[in-house]
């Protein structure tokens, strides 16, 4: 009889869990849409293409990872992810979106996205994903995560920064100073007075990762004088909406290998984990470590999957 209770209480409380408990896939689209109000639904939109080849934009792999490693880390998140060559055309049910594309143009004009966010999604971009155009898709940018790269104002140097120091803030739990070299964009167009922005990673570039001359991505006069001040620049930042949502910008992750790097990796996972209002350890989102190896087997899952989930 002892055995047989015991049986019928661990039956109970499986039967109490979410359908998706044993299997949060990250292709599992129905299964997150289905799953009840007390799941964090996290959407991943990433771009199919690449940009120089293997090992760069590698987006997919790069959002498999993320959203794989939150599915671990968090009992209550299921996130999946989306390629653009099957961009989700529901997102009522999304808590938070991040996206990661070459261009951010079609996100930023996206209605079903817009529609999330008015309802209280968080919104975040990385890379590439960051830019838009001016207008309605740099308004809507600002809306959403509080700046965003505009041309001829913003800049996409390669460079090192040294990340040494980092602010109070939910994002910044677990950060520990990281240097990795990658296309870091800056100097992005902020809201005014960068009302709601707060800078996560800040560093100041060398004079030579920028011009003094107008050009669409490689400087201004405006971005030449701040650095040439010392003025350290932002090339991440957290954002608090007017409307209580939350957006986060993240501009690295041109080289997909600097996932191995666990300060760059904890930046992106905790920075998705609080714009979906989780809340985050007090020594970050836990990750397991990375070796070449895995880095390059995610490569191959992020093109296996593409072809599959069109």
């Amino acid at each position: 009889m002892r055995v047989l209770s015991g049986a019928v209480a661990c039956l109970s409380v499986l039967l109490a869990l979410p359908a998706f408990a044993d299997d949060k896939g990250v292709f599992e689209y129905e299964k997150q849409k289905s799953a009840g109000d007390g799941v964090t639904k996290i959407v991943f939109i990433a771009d199919a293409g690449t940009h120089g080849g293997r090992g760069n934009h590698e987006f997919m792999a790069g959002s498999i990872l993320l959203a794989r490693t939150l599915n671990e880390a968090y009992p209550q998140v299921h996130a999946v992810v989306h390629s653009t060559r099957n961009w989700p055309t529901d997102l009522s049910h999304a808590n938070a979106i991040v996206v990661s594309l070459n261009h951010g143009q079609r996100a930023a004009t996206d209605p079903n996205i817009a529609v999330a966010v008015r309802k209280g999604a968080g919104f975040m971009a990385i890379h590439f994903g960051v830019e838009v155009n001016k207008g309605e898709a740099g308004e809507n940018y600002s809306r959403w995560m509080g700046g965003y790269f505009e041309t001829l104002w913003s800049v996409n140097p390669w460079w090192t920064p040294d990340f040494q120091y980092f602010p109070e803030h939910p994002v910044a739990r677990g950060m520990k100073p990281f240097s990795v070299k990658d296309e870091w964009y800056y100097h992005m167009r902020y809201v005014p007075d960068m009302k709601g922005v707060t800078p996560i990673l800040s560093a100041v570039p060398p004079l030579n990762t920028v011009r003094s001359y107008p050009s669409d991505r490689g400087g201004n006069a405006a971005v030449y004088e701040e650095v040439a001040a010392g003025k350290p620049q932002v090339m991440a930042w957290a954002y608090d909406r007017e409307d209580g949502g939350r957006g986060f910008g993240f501009t690295g992750m041109h080289k997909h290998d600097n996932l191995g790097n666990a300060g760059f990796r904890t930046v992106l996972l905790n920075g998705a984990a609080w714009v979906a209002k989780l809340e985050i350890p007090k020594d970050g989102v836990p990750s397991k470590p990375l070796e070449k190896d895995d880095l390059e087997k995610l490569i191959d899952e992020g093109k296996r999957a593409i072809e599959e989930k069109k």
